[in-house]
This record gives C-alpha cells, structure tokens and sequence, in this order.
C-alpha cells in the first residue's frame, strides 16, 4: 500500500519544528522513519502533516560522562552501536542495539525514535526501562524530563503531549561491581523477539550477590523492570543459583500469546534466558569487582 496524502514540512530550527506541529493538530515528527513509514504504508497511521527534523542543529550528538549518556533524537542506531565511550559507561546500550533488526534499519533508525514509538518488542524502550532512563521532551512552553515510568503507558502509546518532541534520552551509567547481558529470541535474525532479556547483576565487596534485576521484550504491554534479587541475594557470585532466578522471573511476567508464541512459550523463554543472561552479567561483575 502507499502512504495517505500528507504535507511535508523541513523545519531547520527546533522551534520552527514546535511551531509546524502547535499549527498542525496530528502531525508526526520524522527521524529515522523506520518505525513510522512502515505504518504510513500500512495506513495505520495518516498524519496530515510529516514534520522532518532531520535539519535541525544540535539533535545528532552522544555525550558520554560519568554520570551516563545522553543521545540526541538524530543518532543513528549504527552510530550509538560503534560509540566505544558509551558502551563504557552503560554498556547495555550496544548490546540491546546490536541486536535491532539489520544493518540497513540500523543505519538509518534513531534510538530516541525508537523509544518514542513505544513498542514494547523494541530494544531501547527495554533498555531504558531497566537502566532507570528517562527522555527530554521540547514543547512550546519549554522543556521537561519525563522519566520512564512515566513515558510507556501502552503498546506504541506514550503519555507525551501532541506537538512535542523528545529531544533526548538520558541512560545512567552502569553501577560499581556492576555486569550485563542481553539476549533475545527470534523468528529470524534480525526479526521481532519472540523474547528478550536484559539484565544487571550487582556485587558487593566481598562479591556475593547485592542486587539483580532484569527487563524482557515482547512480554507486556509497556516495558518492564523485574527484581530477582530475593532468589539469589548474599551468594557468593561463584555458587548463585542463576536457575532460581529463571524460575523467579517466569512468576512475574505475564505475556499474551499471540500469532507468533503461545503465552506459556514466552514464559518458558523468560526463565531460559534469565538463567543464561545473569550467569554472564554475574562473569562481568565479577572481572569488574577484581579489577
């Protein structure tokens, strides 16, 4: 199918994009495009208006601290996945990216535009949830940090004024005696997860087990953060029943089945790659606790 009719706007400022969507009741901000253009053609979206920031100054920068990193709404997938200064800082951020679609989606796909369409099968939007993230939002009356809780409030819905733009999205840094994983199941490489994991796993001094939580794709309706740090708090990181933690998580999800897996499918899932997702971040936590 083609696209509905629709005006194209070519803001070059930030606040010539905020007046083209204050004038415009329903227009829709276009980065990458690749979560959006794939509706349009579909015609389960038909904006009037497409409102394309692609030329607007100042939205195409990672900015690596110790505190965490912030990515600009134009940074490419591909981009954030080679930045080596981010994935010191918070390296959940490359492995969740080098898992989305292919490389040509990549080249061109945007990690904020990703997070702003709230799909609860996407990458970043799991990320970051389960780094306590939170996005920067322009309106006409200025700006505002939205946190992730309250950004997803339902599968490709978020809870942003229309005729905003997120600018942004901050992810903290990783924590001291800190490791991750990720890892996701699909179909196809480069398909949708059927299920995916992230995890963190903290330590402490004496490296036993401090805190562990995790986040899955394509489980619920918005992202989620689980904590399953009852079923393996104070062990030594050497002898954690990483199983047990599996069997924790697959009691905290509740996935719908749909034409791709069974609900009982996907809770399976859930338990195998926890399992498998913290016995690695606990390997990284431990290097990083001797280092």
């Amino acid at each position: 199918m083609k696209p509905a009719p629709f005006r194209y706007a070519d803001p070059r400022s930030l606040d010539e994009a905020l007046d083209v969507l204050a004038a415009e009741p329903g227009a829709k901000v276009l980065a990458g495009g690749q979560s959006l253009l794939p509706l349009l053609a579909m015609r389960l979206a038909a904006p009037a208006t497409l409102v394309d920031v692609n030329r607007v100054p100042g939205l195409d920068a990672v900015e690596a601290t110790g505190d965490g990193v912030r990515v600009g709404a134009l940074v490419r997938h591909a981009h954030l996945l080679r930045d080596g200064a981010a994935a010191r800082v918070q390296p959940l951020l490359a492995r969740a990216t080098a898992n989305v679609a292919h490389p040509a989606i990549r080249n061109r796909g945007t990690t904020v535009g990703s997070i702003a369409h709230a799909d609860p099968s996407g990458e970043m939007t799991s990320v970051l949830a389960l780094t306590g993230g939170s996005v920067t939002v322009a309106t006409p009356s200025g700006r505002e940090t939205v946190g992730w809780r309250d950004l997803f409030v339902g599968p490709l819905e978020t809870s942003l004024p229309g005729g905003a733009v997120v600018v942004d999205a901050f992810f903290p840094a990783l924590p001291e005696r800190s490791g991750t994983a990720f890892a996701e199941i699909a179909r196809r490489k480069g398909d949708y997860a059927v299920c995916g994991a992230g995890v963190v796993v903290t330590l402490d001094a004496d490296r036993r087990v401090a805190a562990v939580r995790a986040s899955y794709l394509s489980v619920g309706l918005v992202p989620e953060v689980h904590d399953l740090t009852e079923a393996v708090a104070g062990k030594p990181v050497d002898s954690a029943d990483w199983a047990a933690a599996g069997a924790l998580a697959r009691t905290l999800v509740d996935p719908d089945t749909d034409i791709h897996a069974s609900a009982d499918y996907r809770r399976l899932l859930v338990g195998v790659l926890t399992e498998r997702t913290l016995a690695d971040a606990a390997r990284e936590a431990a290097e990083r606790t001797a280092a």
